[in-house]
């Protein structure tokens, strides 16, 4: 069983800045994405930064130059470091991975159990 556990949630003030951290464990040969999303209340879950295994990364608009995603590929872990929080920053934020489970032989889409950031004041 491949699990993705998510730390680093929390309560910040605007303006403020936090680290989320993912890890990944279980049978896993590989892993091609791995992304984070955010989904706020009412709203769709949205892509907010993404990486792949040779280090590209893409990031949603509204947070290009305030976060910055980093992965270890040999720890299989991914960062969201975020700076410049904003209200409209809170949501709960999940992980995502493509991983290659050994066990089933394949690709599948692993999603994290999410951690909630709160940007209030």
């Amino acid at each position: 069983q491949v699990q993705l556990v998510e730390s680093g949630g929390g309560l910040v003030q605007p303006g403020g800045s936090l680290r989320l951290s993912c890890a990944a464990s279980g049978s896993i040969l590989s892993i091609n994405d791995m992304d984070w999303y955010r989904q706020a209340p009412g709203k769709q879950r949205e892509l907010v930064a993404g990486t792949t295994n040779g280090g590209s990364t893409n990031y949603a608009d509204s947070v290009k130059g305030r976060f910055t995603i980093s992965r270890d590929n040999a720890k299989k872990t991914v960062n969201l470091q975020m700076n410049s929080l904003k209200p409209e920053d809170t949501a709960v934020y999940y992980c995502y991975a493509d991983v290659f489970v050994t066990s089933q032989w394949q690709y599948l889409k692993v999603w994290g159990q999410g951690t909630l950031v709160t940007v209030s004041s």
